[in-house]
């Protein structure tokens, strides 16, 4: 026997909703929602095959048609060079963050911008209403009148006005909050979100529309949802960052049309996201170079170099067992360096609290941070600050040596660019973190004279 579910269906208007409400969705009439079995429809790949069905024969590659797959400008000069080759129709791209981070808001100024461009665009949310999307997009400068809005929580309605009139982008915020008939459960479970990821994946292939999914993200960071999401779209991309900051970081994972591990850097200002064009110094800010605890990285973050401050704090204790405190990276890799400095150095710090972060709100997971987080402690230890264009990268091992680490030459030619002297870095001839040591013990002897 074939499988039924229960579904209500309003006698009024006939609209259908998975579960029971004392208000119809449809018609907004009261008390008109009336249980009812329905059978399970198979997928809605099934009707779609059999409306192209050249599109289920093999055919050879070289005879296959791709004319109207041509990629178009986003708008923002700086997104389409990290995806690539811009929107391409028919893709689809996820973008995933924290609630707050700014997705929408880039999202809204991205169609504004495709929408000038002469391009039909449909932005459908789940969890705004109508006057709010518009007085966001007044306050960021991106109403249109080539750019539509759709309120709605079914993905039907959403199919159904992409067939009617197909746009050139869809942007469906979010994944999380749109339900599907084809699945049972509450909106954002496993199953909602298979089905509605893959009727918006069939729908946009069919018309050429390039789609842009918004997913949210669990505690730990990961977008939220079956993994099978990820693997069926073209690009993933998340957006980064501390909602107290001013900045912004857009990481892609994964990209078919172009290269994986790109970063871009943007401003949260009043009218929406402002690209940093270079943001190698945009991390040390009004940095004094004449305190002590500082030093400078060059970190290597996707395939761009950045210039990130390291602070560390040293000061007396009057705790039984000294505080560690780290922001901005492993506070296992803090313990890690000061029993390599307690051991190949002769120092004690048991006697001491040490505080270190990542100045900027950076958060920085490389290896390279070692050599930096190593001179900005001893510098406060001594309390004798570093050169003021001294920059440094390495991973410290256990011996106290130093040891290179990835995309060597990119971050010595933009250390040498931005004018960074003395470079210390692995193969400079340091001799370890005890020529480190040496040289910040010179300077301190020279500071008490």
């Amino acid at each position: 026997m074939a499988k039924t579910r229960e579904v209500f269906i309003c006698s009024t208007c006939g609209a259908q909703t998975l579960q029971w409400r004392g208000q119809c969705p449809g018609c907004h009439e009261w008390n008109t929602l009336q249980a009812a079995a329905q059978p399970r429809t198979a997928s809605s790949r099934a009707p779609a095959a059999s409306r192209h069905p050249s599109a289920a024969r093999p055919q050879p590659l070289q005879d296959v048609c791709d004319s109207g797959h041509t990629p178009y400008a986003s708008g923002i000069e700086a997104l389409d060079r990290v995806l690539g080759r811009g929107l391409v129709p028919g893709a689809a791209l996820l973008v995933g963050g924290e609630p707050g981070i700014g997705k929408s808001t880039l999202l809204l100024q991205v169609a504004g911008l495709v929408a000038r461009q002469g391009r039909d665009v449909l932005y459908a949310s789940g969890e705004e209403s109508l006057p709010q999307i518009k007085a966001r997009g007044q306050r960021l400068d991106v109403l249109h009148e080539r750019l539509l809005a759709l309120a709605t929580s079914r993905v039907e309605e959403v199919i159904a006005a992409v067939d009617s009139h197909p746009p050139a982008l869809l942007v469906v915020d979010s994944v999380q909050t749109l339900t599907s008939l084809e699945a049972d459960g509450l909106p954002g479970n496993v199953s909602q979100v298979r089905a509605v990821a893959t009727a918006l994946l069939e729908c946009c292939r069919r018309t050429g529309t390039t789609l842009i999914l918004v997913g949210h993200v669990t505690k730990d960071g990961v977008l939220a949802g079956p993994r099978m999401l990820e693997h069926m779209v073209d690009t993933v991309i998340a957006v980064e960052g501390d909602r107290r900051q001013l900045f912004r970081l857009l990481r892609v994972f994964k990209n078919r049309f172009g290269p994986n591990e790109e970063l871009l850097v943007f401003r949260m200002g009043q009218r929406g996201m402002e690209v940093i064009d270079d943001p190698s110094t945009f991390f040390l800010g009004a940095r004094d170079p004449e305190l002590s605890g500082t030093a400078v990285v060059m970190a290597v973050d996707g395939q761009r170099p950045l210039a990130v401050e390291v602070q560390a704090l040293v000061a007396r204790t009057f705790l039984s067992i000294p505080r560690r405190a780290a922001l901005g990276f492993d506070a296992n890799r803090l313990h890690l360096l000061l029993a390599v400095l307690e051991k190949r150095l002769k120092l004690n710090f048991g006697q001491v609290d040490i505080y270190a972060k990542v100045g900027g709100g950076m958060k920085l997971q490389e290896p390279g941070l070692d050599l930096a987080l190593v001179a900005a402690v001893l510098s406060s230890y001594y309390d004798v600050p570093l050169p003021e264009k001294c920059v440094l990268w390495g991973e410290v091992d256990l011996n106290g040596q130093i040891r290179p680490v990835a995309a060597q030459e990119l971050r010595l030619r933009q250390a040498q660019r931005l004018g960074f002297s003395p470079i210390l870095h692995p193969g400079a001839d340091t001799g370890g973190i005890a020529a480190i040591a040496q040289l910040q013990q010179r300077l301190f002897r020279r500071r008490t004279v």
